[in-house]
């Protein structure tokens, strides 16, 4: 069921179509099956486009032609998810992947998934240009902030209009702007750094020095430690943040992001490892590890990783929470 396409629920309504249900064809990305948007009801459509995000072809499941669906084939339960794509298509499968995980599979609730490749080039361009001393700040295009904040208030609106009844965006550089994009939204918009920071607090977490506060290190790329978000929500909370200093970050941490875009693994892997360990010497009790490069750069069996929590597993709980209360009524 997803192989090689997405199934979601299509409705004539004024956006483009190709933002809905992009996946790069180049590669399958799980084995596991999932279960997206709804497999009876209202009919399930495939919408399959290329790498451009140029529409393919358009089936359903019951085998209707879409132009004969009606507005009431809008997803309309109670517990549907709306999910904004991010950096790249890897990292929002993967988010579905962790909601059919925490879902248990079969029971994951209804979604709408809108990724866009021409939003997620906007990020990337954001994110790349917060590393002058990989590449010369001159080399690369300059892109206006607002631009992203439009795209991503379309989308908003977007799913809002599908039916969603409650947002998320499994995507750290997208939150920089999650103030502007929730503003004005009609129904509630998870924050990837309010679930963390709750969750954390929730945990009851010992300092590990005694008469010390309780210290979270967050190791992000420029872009995100810049936008603050993790640092703010995790002090609401009462935790002192930790950060990469200066020098761990022009020494450590973007070599470690060059190192891996020049498919040095290994030397990426050593970097990454370096700037854990300075992290965890300054007696913090985990290591937010915000970034989707860093993510998967270490084997799953890496000690280190005992010490890290990846914010999308908190943000796809905490999602699945909402959408059993949702689907319970209370």
């Amino acid at each position: 069921m997803f192989d090689r396409s997405l199934a979601v629920s299509v409705h004539s309504l004024d956006y483009p179509s190709h933002i809905l249900g992009f996946v790069s064809r180049k590669r399958t990305f799980y084995k596991t099956r999932l279960q997206p948007v709804l497999a009876t009801r209202p009919s399930s459509v495939l919408l399959h486009t290329d790498d451009s995000g140029k529409c393919l072809e358009s089936k359903n499941k019951s085998g209707l032609d879409t132009a004969s669906l009606g507005s009431d084939t809008l997803l309309k339960q109670a517990n549907t998810i709306g999910i904004i794509g991010g950096l790249s298509v890897d990292s929002t499968l993967n988010f579905l992947r962790k909601l059919v995980q925490q879902s248990d599979g079969e029971n994951c609730p209804p979604f709408v998934l809108c990724s866009d490749p021409v939003l997620s080039k906007e990020l990337l361009l954001h994110e790349r240009n917060s590393f002058p001393s990989i590449s010369g700040k001159s080399e690369h295009a300059q892109l206006n902030p607002t631009l992203i904040v439009e795209n991503l208030q379309s989308k908003r609106a977007f799913l809002e209009k599908s039916g969603a009844q409650c947002i998320v965006m499994p995507c750290h550089i997208s939150h920089t702007w999650h103030d502007e994009v929730s503003k004005g939204c009609s129904v509630p918009f998870l924050h990837v750094g309010e679930c963390v920071a709750k969750e954390l607090k929730e945990a009851n977490l010992k300092p590990l020095e005694a008469g010390s506060p309780l210290r979270i290190g967050v190791l992000a790329t420029n872009a995100t430690v810049t936008a603050g978000f993790y640092q703010k929500k995790l002090q609401r909370e009462g935790f002192e943040v930790v950060l990469p200093d200066k020098a761990t970050m022009d020494h450590t941490v973007i070599p470690a992001i060059d190192a891996l875009n020049r498919k040095d693994v290994e030397g990426a892997q050593n970097l990454l490892r370096i700037a854990l360990q300075v992290l965890l010497v300054s007696a913090v009790n985990t290591v937010i590890l915000a970034s989707d490069d860093m993510r998967d750069l270490l084997p799953q069996d890496d000690p280190l990783l005992r010490k890290c929590i990846d914010p999308m597993d908190i943000l796809a709980r905490s999602t699945i929470k909402w959408a059993l209360s949702a689907d319970k009524g209370s």
